[in-house]
């Protein structure tokens, strides 16, 4: 594996701090091998665009007179939209002009995602790009030849997004030394928390400011569970304290691969997180909560994500990693604006899974990945068709001054609430809910934060894949009922931990320590 000697973690960490303020003020107006080729799209995909003339659009000067016709589907992680059509077709007339292709969204619900996104990997669908993250699979998937190495293609189409996207997300996401998907433009540290009911909260007369670790969160659902036995005091489908944002927690790179450090730590140990105190900790807090009733009873089988069961108006509170407006984010989603609060409830952290938290990947089974990366160039540098996906059609959905967008009867008609999964969130408008300032305070955000040691490190599984594949059905049986609490800790962890053994986990931990100790040694 390669590394680049010549960034230190000190430099990439004040490239972080810097990052958000240069993009403010640019912005303002189943295969075998990582390495396997894309499938060969002559006959199908556009010839190579003539480079004399120029778009307008960010990418290489691109002749669309010489573009055939192309349409891209995009897959992402969210809930599919009741007027997802009319988006398309109004992005449809932007995209034919500027790169002549048309677009076809494919969300996947959030409770589907993993075993809708499995299938149409193994089955090679043709699909043109997908969103990926390092909680969500981006090394494991990296090493299945999955997603194409972009480095020729940013080069020629994705001239946008190397101007506008600091340098930090890009070395960040690097595997191997290669880029395989393009990161989100977004905020770079992380701290976790939750988001509630702040009118509920009022109405029942509870002082959230005592609120300062998970452990205070008893009293709270307590009296939520009580006054209100229709609600859930907290819904989850996922890890909820044990997530890598609460427990602080670095998986170099891919948090669906075992083996993790502390980003406190200076030592640099990579274990499994069953070794972290941290960790346990939160699994006997969730547990303990799902047995006094706080919890969903169907948390590690529930398919309706968070944001629909906002809507019901039957959710109290919600785990999340946090930034400057996300309470605001998810009360425009789901029309409760002016209902919800967060609190912080860990540290600001910095790891390499930041740079990896959202991006867009191109799939191999493309057919016009040319074409794939001018509509991500596109989204991180065209403000109208951006917002046009994210929120809608003007007029329609949203009503705007400015900036600021002020919703309408139909809003709830295209609110998918993944703004940011999807190219330049600095071009995005705001909500009238949110603060004006909402971009400038994301960049006083990343200032301060504790930086993991292994800063700009991203693990390459390629020569342990065999076991990564294994553990991920470890994973699968075991770890999401763990971490809702909705089995018995004691029975069912040490299971937990000699199947992991079984699948390779001492093989997995002693690469990532190889490869990890490998790249501090470059750094030097």
């Amino acid at each position: 594996m390669k590394h680049t000697k010549s960034k230190t973690a000190l430099l990439l960490t004040m490239l972080i701090v810097s990052s958000l303020a240069a993009t403010a003020c640019g912005n303002s107006n189943e295969a075998n091998s990582s390495n396997k080729a894309a499938p060969d799209a002559s006959g199908t995909a556009s010839a190579a665009p003539d480079a004399s003339a120029d778009s307008g659009t960010g990418n290489a000067s691109t002749d669309v007179s010489k573009l055939k016709p192309y349409k891209l589907k995009l897959v992402y992680e969210g809930a599919p939209q009741a007027d997802e059509a009319l988006v398309e077709e109004a992005l449809n007339k932007i995209l034919t002009e500027k790169i002549n292709a048309t677009i076809d969204i494919a969300p996947i619900d959030w409770g589907a995602w993993d075993d809708k996104i499995n299938l149409m990997i193994a089955s090679r669908e043709p699909v043109d790009i997908l969103f990926t993250a390092s909680w969500n699979g981006y090394a494991k998937n990296v090493a299945k030849g999955v997603y194409m190495d972009l480095g020729p293609l940013l080069d020629q189409y994705g001239q946008g997004i190397k101007d506008s996207l600091d340098p930090a997300f890009l070395s960040g996401s690097k595997i191997g030394g290669k880029n395989y998907a393009v990161p989100t433009n977004k905020e770079l540290a992380s701290s976790g928390g939750i988001v509630y009911r702040k009118d509920i909260a009022d109405e029942l007369g509870i002082d959230m400011s005592k609120v300062q670790k998970i452990e205070d969160l008893d009293a709270v659902y307590k009296i939520v569970k009580e006054k209100k036995p229709n609600m859930y005091p907290l819904y989850t489908t996922g890890g909820t304290f044990s997530s890598h944002s609460f427990v602080e927690l670095d998986y170099l790179g891919d948090t669906t691969i075992p083996g993790a450090i502390d980003k406190n730590g200076t030592d640099a140990k990579v274990k499994p997180a069953e070794e972290f105190p941290q960790y346990l900790n939160a699994l006997k807090v969730t547990r303990d909560y799902f047995l006094k009733g706080y919890i969903n009873k169907d948390a590690a089988t529930s398919q309706t994500s968070s944001l629909d069961a906002y809507k019901t108006g039957n959710v109290f509170s919600t785990v999340e990693p946090l930034k400057p407006g996300k309470a605001e984010e998810i009360a425009s989603a789901t029309a409760l604006d002016g209902k919800l609060a967060q609190i912080t409830l860990t540290g600001k952290t910095v790891a390499t899974s930041e740079t990896t938290g959202a991006m867009l990947a191109i799939s191999t089974t493309s057919k016009d990945p040319e074409r794939a990366m001018m509509l991500i160039n596109l989204l991180h540098t065209d403000q109208e068709i951006i917002n046009l996906l994210n929120f809608g059609i003007e007029g329609t959905h949203y009503t705007r001054s400015g900036n600021v967008m002020t919703q309408t009867e139909k809003s709830g008609q295209y609110a998918p609430g993944v703004a940011w999964e999807l190219g330049n969130q600095f071009l995005n408008y705001v909500w009238s809910s949110e603060a004006p300032d909402k971009w400038e305070q994301f960049k006083k955000f990343n200032e301060g934060a504790k930086s993991s040691p292994a800063l700009g490190f991203t693990f390459d599984s390629e020569p342990v894949k065999s076991e990564v594949g294994a553990l991920a059905n470890v994973l699968r049986e075991y770890q999401k009922a763990l971490e809702t609490g909705s089995v018995d800790l004691d029975e069912m962890l040490p299971k937990f931990i000699a199947a992991q053994k079984s699948a390779g986990l001492d093989k997995v931990i002693a690469e990532k320590q190889k490869q990890l100790d490998e790249f501090l040694a470059s750094q030097k």
